[in-house]
């Protein structure tokens, strides 16, 4: 029994080790207290994840979840992963969509309880349109699904033409979502 309780904790430590990429940060306690702790972002989304990086027993298992805490006006930009991506809402309302490769949207608002599916590698997005904080879990069949968020990777000129989007406006979105100029 002691045995199992050891190893049980030294699973819970590691995972909680890989996610720690600082030692600490101060907590502004002006913040809306989250998961996370106090925290703020431009998108008001918590993400909190269970894949190969943070839990190293899911590699090959083909499996990866997560935990989305979405403010009110809070949104998970358009992306993609090179996998599915199955969501299920627990609490609040999300309007959820993809497009696929004719340009033909897909898009729905969900509530407590709801599921939607998006494709493989298919542009998608989540939007928190209700009155309450959303809570959500997403499960991709990859332990390693990946996220592309396209703007960040390309330059700044290119991304300009096209989205036919001004230089200012361009290097403002991406300083926001962590992308280099």
């Amino acid at each position: 029994m002691i045995l199992k309780i050891f190893l049980a904790f030294s699973l819970l430590v590691s995972v909680v080790y890989a996610q720690s990429v600082v030692d600490f940060c101060v907590a502004d306690l002006n913040l809306r207290i989250g998961p996370t702790g106090y925290t703020s972002n431009f998108f008001r989304v918590a993400v909190t994840g269970a894949f190969d990086a943070t839990l190293p027993g899911l590699n090959g298992l083909g499996l990866s979840m997560f935990r989305l805490d979405i403010d009110v006006g809070g949104v998970v930009p358009i992306h993609t992963h090179r996998v599915s991506e199955l969501i299920v809402v627990i609490e609040g309302t999300l309007l959820a969509g993809f497009s696929d490769s004719d340009d033909t949207a897909y898009f729905k608002a969900l509530n407590k309880g709801d599921v939607m599916i998006f494709p493989q590698a298919l542009l998608h997005f989540q939007v928190n349109v209700g009155d309450v904080p959303a809570l959500a879990f997403v499960s991709l069949n990859s332990a390693n699904p990946g996220f592309q968020l396209v703007v960040l990777c390309l330059p700044t000129t290119i991304v300009q033409k096209i989205t036919l989007i001004d230089e200012e406006q361009v290097k403002k979105l991406k300083s926001n979502i962590g992308g280099t100029n």
